[in-house]
């Protein structure tokens, strides 16, 4: 079954300040491409996350409640694991190999992991912005989707949340997610790099990096509350 991204974003209902900011995008030609190639990828291969999911980070985590960006590279490509935010699975589903370093360096770098699984809705609740810099992927093809248009539509959002008056935390990992830095103030907010989270690259500055505890502290002097990890 096919079904455009137009209907997808509708149908997932992104929170408020996201439906504003966004809005135009879906009338430009770049995203008229990407539906056109969606569509005749999904009439012949496994995509994933499921249609309804695809915006999902968007619906959990509001524009104005956005208080960490986590940047990653593009949807988990094995059955059953993608759900829309990055880095994350749905409940019940075995914790994939980045996120197991990723709650490696969080229990070396603040002392336990808050979360009980791969499922990071918490996260998402508490206004940590879990995206992808590519939003689909073909099954079992990492990176599939890359330059299909994507990167123009979270490089939108990236650059709404680098003009934010308010402090915010980004932490980019891995080359994707450092293509976008520049759209980011970087004397406003704090931006921290790394590599990838994956096992290829983890050993390489990842583990060591301490994010989380700097995002918190970046967090507390500018009158916010820490996240729970």
């Amino acid at each position: 079954m096919t079904s455009s991204i137009t209907h997808e974003w509708k149908a997932g209902t992104p929170a408020p300040g996201w439906r504003t900011i966004l809005r135009d995008e879906f009338a430009l030609p770049y995203m008229r491409q990407l539906i056109h190639f969606l569509d005749a990828d999904r009439a012949q291969h496994t995509i994933y996350p499921e249609p309804a999911h695809i915006f999902r980070a968007y619906t959990l985590t509001d524009f104005a409640d956005v208080k960490v960006v986590i940047l990653g590279q593009d949807p988990y490509h094995g059955a059953r694991q993608a759900n829309g935010l990055a880095f994350s699975v749905f409940p019940g589903v075995d914790v994939p190999p980045s996120l197991v370093n990723i709650y490696k360096e969080i229990a070396s770098d603040v002392g336990r992991v808050e979360v009980a699984d791969g499922n990071l809705d918490n996260w998402a609740s508490q206004g940590v912005f879990l995206l992808n810099t590519v939003l689909t992927v073909r099954a079992s093809q990492a990176n599939s989707h890359r330059g299909k248009g994507w990167e123009q539509f979270t490089g939108r959002t990236i650059e709404a949340l680098g003009q934010r008056e308010d402090p915010l935390v980004f932490m980019l990992w891995g080359r994707n997610a450092l293509s976008h830095e520049s759209r980011i103030d970087a004397s406003r907010h704090l931006v921290l790099k790394a590599p990838h989270p994956s096992p290829l690259s983890a050993h390489s500055g990842f583990f060591g990096c301490r994010h989380f505890s700097k995002a918190n502290a970046f967090l507390a002097e500018h009158g916010k509350s820490p996240i729970r990890w």
